[in-house]
């Protein structure tokens, strides 16, 4: 029987995205590795559990875990060996059935030190914990700042010190922080598990103090090894920094699980929750449907329909904006808003076409008032981004496109219920902004690996850079030859599609990870239930211009 083109396109994209998807899974066990085999052996030796060991035995055994930044700092700090998960792992999860985010430092990535990248890891997850208003835990096991980098992680806004800052907003909140010192804890750093609500310190592998014994003996001249300076002993029963002290790991991280066993109940929310349903429509097909080029056409609508509830999803305005789809549904019995890209060429009524994936003033303005809607009706918001920006030429500005992506911006920039952001395809310019990108606070965005960030593709950037260079060389009378014309296109173009790919965008925290597309109904569904955890404001988008 005769495969129709159909198929075989299904097929062609299905092959890609496992192929995507494969090479997801061997990337992430690479980066879980940490310092690898060795570091860890040594971590061990020590009587010392890895950081994910300690992380596993915390967690409620086969509840979820949404980690946060796994591919933070891949493929960076190559001058210094690299820098592994940002030598931290970060993540939501279950203790004693309440949601935590946990963050642990990986002592066999450089003894844990913080790299630029590691301080903006732990501010992310920080932030996530005072959005969400979750009780955070510390496992720490850090040297403090990475010295030859201390420019990029000492003395600015959003570098080191803004993470003691944090400690202290988040206390005043009453947003519950536990610290463990389960190895080394020194100079500022010894500032975070002290402004927790409960500090605890293992006994002979953790340590906690502002200046170790080599910088004593520079500073003042005193002879003194760590463990008398600011070991287990001396912290609790001298000076009495530390609450409590445990002869191992286990013990220590069951005191913690003991302490969150504890915790009180707070107000919620209150979004909509029904009986979760899978849904109808085979979730694994979208491999097939999202094509292996994201400049081909596809339908929007069917990933949509696998991925909420028995598939069942009410659209808004149907008839009207058709390269946004926005309407109604459930991801694991939550109700939804989605606002999404549609891929497919669409006819208007007026007999116009309009190109999938591009933001017209009539999608634009149907997603505004389509996320107003949902701030009313405290729905909370799904992006599904596959945009290529606004549409531009004189009959879109004489339109007034500029003042409906501004008035989507707008809603979407105030919307008070919370908002996540998966890319599944392209996320280029404005069309970025507008779909929640990084920039407007959502509460979690994770991209596809099928994702490409950028202002724009790299065919289009290459076209307007090499233009540039040529009307460069014009005005000095020079000209560039076929060849030196093709290499330069060749150049930016390949420079243009490495940093298009979702890891640059996730070594950076551009985004929270790359993930599964069978991964997305979880990733939305514990972000939900987080936010869940944290009253909203009242909705009010200012002055819009109609």
């Amino acid at each position: 029987m005769a495969i129709s083109e159909r198929e075989l396109e299904f097929n062609k994209n299905e092959d890609n995205m496992r192929l995507l998807v494969d090479d997801l899974k061997y990337k992430f066990k690479q980066v879980a590795k940490g310092g690898g085999d060795k570091a860890a052996a040594k971590q061990h030796e020590k009587g010392k559990m890895l950081c994910r060991e300690r992380i596993d035995y915390l967690r409620d055994e086969n509840s979820h875990w949404v980690e946060i930044g796994a591919f933070a700092g891949d493929d960076m700090y190559h001058e210094y060996g690299g820098c592994q998960s940002g030598g931290v792992v970060a993540g939501i999860g279950y203790v004693k059935g309440r949601q935590c985010v946990i963050v642990a430092n990986d002592a066999t990535v450089k003894a844990g030190a913080w790299f630029p990248i590691t301080g903006k890891k732990n501010l992310r997850a920080q932030e996530i914990a005072m959005e969400n208003r979750l009780p955070i835990i510390y496992l720490v096991d850090s040297a403090g700042v990475f010295l030859p980098m201390q420019d990029e992680i000492f003395p600015d806004k959003e570098h080191f010190g803004r993470i003691f800052r944090n400690n202290a907003i988040m206390s005043s909140k009453g947003i519950i922080q536990i610290a463990a010192v389960m190895g080394s804890c020194v100079a500022g750093g010894a500032y975070l598990p002290i402004m927790s609500d409960e500090a605890l310190i293992v006994d002979k592998t953790g340590s906690i103090f502002l200046a170790g014994s080599y910088l004593v003996k520079a500073a003042i001249g005193e002879d003194i090894d760590n463990e008398t300076l600011g070991g287990s002993v001396s912290q609790t029963e001298i000076s009495g920094v530390i609450d409590d002290r445990f002869p191992d790991d286990k013990s220590c991280l069951d005191r913690i699980k003991f302490l969150i066993d504890k915790i009180g109940t707070s107000e919620k929310a209150g979004f909509d929750r029904a009986t979760p349903a899978e849904p109808k429509l085979n979730p694994k097909e979208i491999f097939g449907i999202k094509p292996s080029d994201n400049a081909k056409p596809y339908d929007s609508l069917e990933v949509i329909k696998r991925l909420v509830d028995n598939s069942e999803f009410e659209q808004y305005k149907e008839g009207f904006g058709k390269t946004i789809i926005c309407g109604y549904g459930r991801i694991d019995g939550w109700a939804v808003g989605i606002v999404a890209n549609n891929r497919l060429l669409v006819k208007t009524k007026k007999g116009e076409m309009q190109f999938g994936g591009v933001i017209y003033s009539d999608s634009a303005d149907k997603a505004a008032r389509f996320i107003m809607n949902c701030n009313q009706k405290k729905i909370p918001l799904v992006f599904l981004q596959d945009v290529t920006g606004f549409m531009v030429g004189s009959k879109s500005e004489h339109g007034g496109i500029i003042k409906d992506g501004a008035k989507m911006v707008n809603a979407m920039s105030n919307s008070t219920v919370p908002k996540f952001t998966i890319i599944i395809g392209n996320s280029y310019g404005a069309g970025n902004y507008a779909m929640c990108g990084k920039a407007y606070d959502p509460r979690l965005i994770y991209a596809w690996p099928s994702a490409g960030i950028a202002v724009m593709g790299g065919e289009q950037a290459a076209k307007v850079l090499l233009q540039i260079e040529k009307s460069a060389l014009k005005a000095k009378g020079e000209t560039m030859s076929e060849e030196e014309e093709k290499a330069l296109l060749e150049k930016i173009v390949s420079r243009y599609n490495r940093q298009l790919s979702p890891y640059y965008a996730a070594a950076r925290l551009w985004v929270d990870g790359v993930i599964d597309p069978l991964e997305t109904r979880k990733i939305i569904s514990e972000g939900i239930s987080a936010a869940n955890h944290a009253p909203i404001e009242k909705f009010n988008v200012g002055v819009l211009q109609v």
